[in-house]
């Protein structure tokens, strides 16, 4: 079996680029297509990941991989759509007696929010609660409005992780939403890598875990998802656009750290790793944020 070619942004010497990862080192392919896709996001859009994946396959490292930082794949994505509340036993964790519900919760994220893999998640000044949360992501490559179920998956250029990072207790400091303590800077990650999607078994029954320190804390299967990815990419469409680039991340197993007794909260010096099968491991530590006043 081929080893899989992934796409991935990155910072050089303070430069970002982006290209492919082969084993332990990248291909840069920024300097042969910038002029025509400034970002992995305008690659998307023209439909072009085929073509830098197979420019890619007829080349060696150019760097090794340590030598780069990565950042989330998709740079300034026009939205960043999360789900919540979508595999059976985490459903369960509410114990409120309810059924699995109709329709999917979902809520926004901004890009400031996420940060790369190896880079670390901040525990902001303003809460000790930093949870984490296990996801696969889906990454729009086609535009639709009103997508149907049969050809939603035709929508996909790929797929990579999140650690959709959450402060607990600022998620309840409003009655009807969750965003305040879904969008502290740098608070979740996205990465490694993108892996372009090549078809429905990719992601059909994938194993999804989460581990914190080595431990593992979450453990499914996509297979397992209350709502699936054609239905999710359906449903979102009959709301709003979908474009190259949008992110949809898309639910998280049990096992969060708010839903230990008593909870057990990101501290720094924490190691938390989401990883699945066929795309890799997306791994960040946890610091304190550092203040700065006026900023």
């Amino acid at each position: 079996m081929t080893n899989p070619i992934y796409l991935a942004s990155w910072l050089h010497d303070g430069v970002p680029g982006y290209g492919a990862v082969l084993g332990t080192g990248v291909v840069d392919l920024s300097a042969d297509f910038r002029s025509a896709y400034p970002s992995l996001r305008e690659v998307i859009a023209a439909g072009a990941t085929g073509h830098l994946v197979d420019a890619a396959a007829r080349r060696s490292s150019d760097l090794p991989l340590d030598a780069v930082t990565l950042m989330p794949p998709i740079p300034a994505p026009e939205k960043i759509i999360c789900i919540g509340v979508n595999y059976p036993d985490r459903n369960e964790e509410y114990k409120d007696g309810q059924a699995a519900p109709k329709y999917p919760s979902m809520f926004l994220r901004t890009p400031r929010s996420f940060t790369g893999h190896g880079s670390p998640l901040i525990r902001p000044n303003a809460s000790a609660q930093l949870d984490y949360e296990a996801e696969l992501v889906l990454i729009i490559g086609k535009p639709g409005r009103h997508i149907p179920e049969r050809a939603a998956l035709d929508h996909i250029a790929g797929v990579t992780l999140c650690n959709e990072g959450t402060l607990r207790d600022w998620v309840r400091h409003a009655k009807f939403n969750v965003t305040q303590g879904k969008n502290f800077d740098s608070s979740g990650s996205l990465g490694p890598w993108m892996l372009p999607y090549t078809g429905e078994e990719q992601i059909a029954d994938v194993r999804l875990t989460g581990r914190v320190n080595g431990e593992l804390r979450q453990d499914d299967r996509t297979s397992r998802m209350i709502f699936n990815f054609r239905y999710l990419i359906n449903y979102i469409s009959t709301f709003t656009t979908l474009v190259p680039g949008d992110v949809i991340v898309t639910g998280t197993p049990t096992g969060a750290g708010a839903r230990f007794d008593p909870p057990r909260f990101l501290k720094p010096g924490d190691i938390v790793e989401v990883e699945a099968e066929n795309i890799g491991i997306l791994r960040n530590g946890v610091v304190d944020e550092t203040s700065s006043a006026g900023a």
